[in-house]
C-alpha cells in the first residue's frame, strides 16, 4: 500500500513538472511572437465588440470591413468580454471614437473612418490628424503602388509619423505646381520627402501651380514635357490629399497666387474650399471663377478615379470644406479629429 501511495505521488510529480515545461515553452514562443501596438489593437478589438454586439454584424462580416481573419474576430471578441468591456454596452475610453468612425463610414459612404481624439475641444487638430494619418499610411503603402500626393500643413506634418521601409517599384506622384514662395510646406518639397521614406521615385512637376492663361497650361502640358505627370494620373493606386477652407485661404494667398478681391469673389460665388487649388461650393461642384481654369494640378476626374483615395483633414474653419469634399473627391479614407467629426455629423442632421 505504501508502496502504491508514493507511485501515484511520483506521477503526480511528474504530471506538474510536465505542466510547468508546457506552460514556459507557451510562454517562450509567446515571447516571440511579433508585438502589436497597444494602442491599435485596443482599437480593432472595440470596433469589433461594436459592430458584433451593437451593430449585430456577424463575424465574417467584421472580419471583411476590418481586414483580419475570422479567427482573430473570434479572439477579439472573447477577449473584449474577459476585459469586461462588453455588458450591456460596450464601456471603454474609445467608444465615443469608434462611434464616430462609424457614423462617419455610414453617412458620407466611407470605406474607413479615422478619427484622431484631441486633449482639449478648442486643441489645435494638426498635430493629432497627422499623427493619425502617419501611422495609417505606415500600413497602407505597398510595393508596385503608384501614389499621387497634394499639400498643405496637415500633409506636411506626417512625414515624422511615417514609418521608413524600403518599396520596390514605388511611385510618388506630385499632383500640382509648386507655390512661387520657397517654404518646406510646398508640394515638390512634400512629394518628394514623402517618396524618400519608402526609397521610391518620385515625379514633380515643374510648373507655377497656377498660370496666367489656359493657352499657357495647355502649351506646358503638351510641349514642356508634363504630359508623361498627367497620363501617370490616369492609372494611380491611390492619391492623398487635404483640402484648404476659404474663410482665410492663407496658404493660397502665401505663395502669391490669390489676391483678397479673388477671395471674396469665389466667396461671392459659394466657394467653401480648395482641393489641389480647384475653388468648390459645399455641394463639391466647382465654382465658376477663372483660377479654376489656371490651375497647373490634376483635375477632379482623373483623382476620383483612384481605388484609393485618401483625405487628411480637420479644423473649424474646414467645416464645409470637408463637407464639400465628401461630393468631389468621394474619398474612400478619411482621417479627421474627432471635433470635426462631430461638426461635419451635426451638419449633415441639420441640413
Amino acid at each position: 500500500m505504501a508502496r502504491g501511495r508514493q507511485t501515484e505521488e511520483r506521477r503526480a510529480e511528474e504530471r506538474r513538472a510536465n505542466e510547468r515545461r508546457a506552460n514556459e515553452s507557451r510562454a517562450g514562443a509567446e515571447a516571440t511572437e511579433p508585438v502589436v501596438s497597444e494602442s491599435r489593437t485596443d482599437r480593432l478589438r472595440i470596433r469589433a465588440a461594436w459592430m458584433y454586439f451593437v451593430e449585430q454584424m456577424t463575424q465574417n462580416e467584421i472580419a471583411d470591413v476590418l481586414g483580419v481573419g475570422r479567427v482573430t474576430i473570434v479572439r477579439m471578441l472573447a477577449e473584449a468580454r474577459s476585459r469586461n468591456e462588453v455588458k450591456i454596452t460596450i464601456e471603454s475610453e474609445l467608444l465615443e471614437i469608434v462611434r464616430l468612425e462609424r457614423a462617419l463610414e455610414r453617412t458620407f459612404g466611407l470605406q474607413q473612418a479615422l478619427v484622431a481624439p484631441l486633449t482639449a475641444a478648442n486643441a489645435d487638430p494638426i498635430p493629432a490628424i497627422a499623427a493619425k494619418t502617419g501611422m495609417f499610411l505606415s500600413d497602407a503603402m505597398k510595393s508596385g503602388m503608384q501614389v499621387g500626393v497634394g499639400w498643405g500643413n496637415t500633409l506636411f506634418h506626417t512625414l515624422p509619423f511615417i514609418s521608413a521601409k524600403s518599396l520596390t517599384d514605388f511611385k510618388v506622384i506630385s499632383l500640382l505646381g509648386g507655390v512661387g514662395v520657397a517654404r518646406r510646406v510646398n508640394p515638390a518639397e512634400f512629394a518628394w520627402r514623402f517618396a524618400q521614406i519608402f526609397q521610391g521615385d518620385g515625379y514633380l512637376m515643374p510648373t507655377p501651380a497656377v498660370v496666367d492663361s489656359v493657352e499657357t497650361k495647355i502649351a506646358l502640358v503638351e510641349r514642356c514635357g508634363l504630359q508623361e505627370v498627367f497620363e501617370m494620373a490616369d492609372a494611380l493606386d491611390a492619391v492623398l490629399l487635404s483640402v484648404g477652407g476659404i474663410a482665410s485661404a492663407t496658404t493660397f494667398s502665401r505663395g502669391g497666387f490669390l489676391r483678397e478681391a479673388d477671395r471674396e469673389a469665389l466667396l461671392a460665388r459659394g466657394a467653401v474650399g480648395d482641393l489641389l487649388f480647384h475653388f468648390y461650393d459645399r455641394n463639391g461642384d466647382l465654382v465658376d471663377h477663372p483660377v479654376n481654369n489656371h490651375v497647373m494640378s490634376v483635375d477632379v476626374d482623373r483623382l476620383r478615379k483612384a481605388p484609393i483615395r485618401i483625405l487628411t483633414s480637420g479644423g473649424a474653419e474646414k467645416t464645409d470644406a470637408l463637407l464639400g469634399a465628401m461630393n468631389l473627391i468621394a474619398p474612400t479614407i478619411l482621417i479627421t479629429d474627432e471635433e470635426s467629426a462631430r461638426r461635419m455629423l451635426n451638419a449633415v442632421s441639420e441640413s
